[in-house]
């Protein structure tokens, strides 16, 4: 590897000074580190690199290609506006879970074998998890703990194909599975591997942890979080199971269900969450799909998502920073101090709403596209529906109640300079890819053969955002957000839970304790006495036997000492008497 240097170890082995350093020398450390590891990608060769033997298998710590490039690229570029927003922060535990939580997410996407894979999937979780902790509070360290048993549990899950993938293949190396285009042909190692990514891209029914825990986390650290988690699960399942008929309906699925759920929402950052796993559905969708188009769609839209959804959450963020509050019927009325904040957080809505000469209008549009030409009428109808209603709650609903709205005359103004200049560095390239996106497109693994602007595209695109704005102006009475709590599947794990405590404080406890008395009334007596018994016995038999036999034959020994005198002669009689004496018992029994 002397020619290729491993932006995920610049970020993990970068962590461990952080605590050390203090004021301007830390920001500026802050800010190396994710410069480097953006030059470190752009110097890459595409090759395999850190080849080895481990328990007898191949292990190969990094392997690059076009596919791993351009999620490594916007990993590093989304790491610097991330540490950029969070320069304020003085607290050195959040700088250093964030390093880790890089550097294992760039560990994910140079995997070469699925140890290596597991290995940096796990530190991901950990790190992320510490990002909600940090928050501290009652409902934060809730959620973190629910985050964290959600993702070792999936873990688990993955380990487990792991090892029955490798025992079944004889190879550890990670790479498209055998048997994912016909689903038939994979075995049950391999649905838990697909399992294992599933969860970690929030699939329906496997998608609560995420809107349970990024509302709870810190405001920086939930940046960091909309960037990273899912957008691993969407590489490796493009690396493992592109064409895999049952992702085409999971993504579908995922692209309506989050912009259905967002409707209810009433926290910001909830409602956020809930379009991250609608917008992860546009990816799984065209992984499912498998193309060349459709792979090329899902790996630009999530280097796109990475990049708006992180602007939309920075500025979120912000709101919740400067006013401490974060439900909408609690907000409004701060456009008037928070210009900036408002005129930045709308680039972000535009993009994710798929605006021509943004971001998302060139990436999300390449999986419709996709969709339509694999003549899946159906699914290019539901990711239709679903950009409608992103650009309804997402560009109109929160920004409308956040922003505007009430006027609450809340104390607001514009977040720390940092803040806003990792917002605007997001609002630039969000812009820069809408309008000229031949740039990313030439990082994509295949060839792109695709033109988003042609007057059809954008008339279309234009006319179902204008009917939707209409939509929301002629119903807006009926969006009104009520304090309320929408209920997901993470109902069942938090029923579970209380259930499964109860059951082990009350029932089980009770039958312990049951246990415990019958030893100590009943049993534990009768053992004693047994013990008193068995060693009376022993002292008074068996030792008594072993003394005997050894006295004895310490007796027999001295008397056979007494009888070596040490002269031959008396040795010679000896023998001739016993010679005699056993002449005279032959001729005895021989009569």
């Amino acid at each position: 590897m002397t020619d290729f240097i491993h932006p995920a170890l610049l970020f993990i082995l970068g962590a461990l000074p952080i605590p050390f350093l203090s004021g301007s020398v830390r920001k500026a450390y802050l800010l190396l580190i994710p410069t480097l590891a953006i030059l470190a990608v752009l110097a890459m060769e595409p090759g395999s690199y850190g080849e080895a033997r481990f328990i007898g298998q191949e292990i190969l710590i990094a392997k690059v290609d076009k596919l791993s490039i351009v999620f490594a690229s916007v990993f590093t570029i989304m790491a610097l506006i991330g540490m950029v927003y969070a320069l304020h922060l003085a607290d050195a535990g959040q700088h250093v879970a964030a390093f880790v939580y890089v550097g294992s997410a760039l560990g994910v996407v140079f995997a070469g074998d699925y140890l290596t894979l597991y290995l940096f999937w796990e530190g991901m979780a950990f790190a992320s998890a510490y990002l909600v902790f940090a928050q501290r509070g009652g409902p934060a360290i809730r959620a973190g703990f629910r985050y964290l048993m959600v993702h070792i549990t999936g873990g688990v899950i993955l380990l487990g194909g792991i090892i029955s993938h490798g025992l079944a293949t004889g190879s550890l190396l990670f790479g498209p599975i055998a048997g994912a285009l016909t689903n038939g042909g994979m075995g049950v190692g391999d649905y838990l591997i697909l399992a294992g990514f599933i969860l970690n891209a929030a699939v329906p029914p496997l998608n609560a942890w995420l809107t349970d825990a990024y509302p709870e986390a810190t405001v920086t650290g939930a940046v960091f979080m909309s960037a990273f988690t899912t957008k691993t699960a969407v590489y490796v399942l493009a690396r493992a199971f592109p064409g895999t008929e049952l992702l085409v309906w999971l993504g579908t699925i995922m692209a309506l269900y989050g912009v259905i759920y967002a409707v209810l929402e009433n926290d910001c950052r909830r409602l956020l969450a809930y379009h991250i796993v609608s917008q992860v559905g546009y990816m799984i969708a065209g992984i499912g799909i498998g193309t060349e188009m459709a792979v090329n769609g899902a790996a630009s839209h999530a280097f796109a998502h990475i990049l708006y959804k992180a602007l939309l959450f920075m500025g979120a963020g912000a709101v919740i920073y400067v006013t401490g509050r974060r439900k909408l019927n609690e907000l409004g009325g701060i456009y008037k101090t928070m210009p900036l904040t408002v005129a930045l957080y709308m680039v972000g809505a535009l993009a994710i709403s798929a605006f021509p000469f943004f971001s998302g209008f060139v990436t999300k549009s390449m999986v419709v596209a996709a969709a339509g030409a694999d003549h899946r009428a159906l699914v290019v109808l539901a990711l239709t529906m679903a950009s409608s209603g992103t650009f309804l709650h997402t560009g109109l609903k929160l920004p409308y109640y956040m922003f505007f709205g009430t006027d609450r005359k809340l104390e607001a103004r514009e977040p720390p300079r940092n803040m806003l200049i990792a917002m605007g560095m997001a609002a630039v390239l969000c812009i820069a890819i809408g309008v000229f996106p031949q740039p990313l497109y030439a990082l994509l693994p295949y060839p792109v053969d695709f033109e988003p602007y042609t007057g059809s595209h954008v008339m279309e695109s234009l006319g179902l955002l204008m009917f939707t704005a209409l939509g929301f102006v002629l119903f807006l009475w009926a969006l009104d957000p009520e304090n309320t709590i929408s209920l997901d599947t993470d109902w069942f794990y938090r029923k579970g839970a209380r259930a499964f405590m109860w059951l082990a404080e009350r029932p089980l406890a009770r039958y312990e304790q049951a246990v415990s008395n019958v030893s100590e009334t009943s049993a534990l007596p009768l053992l004693r006495g047994a013990a008193r018994a068995g060693l009376r016995l022993d002292l008074a038999g068996v030792d008594a036997i072993v003394n005997g036999i050894a006295h004895s034959i310490l007796h027999g020994g001295g008397r056979l000492r007494r009888l070596q005198t040490g002269v031959v002669t008396h040795y010679v009689l000896a023998m001739i008497v016993g010679l005699i004496a056993a002449t005279a018992v032959f001729v005895v029994a021989w009569r």
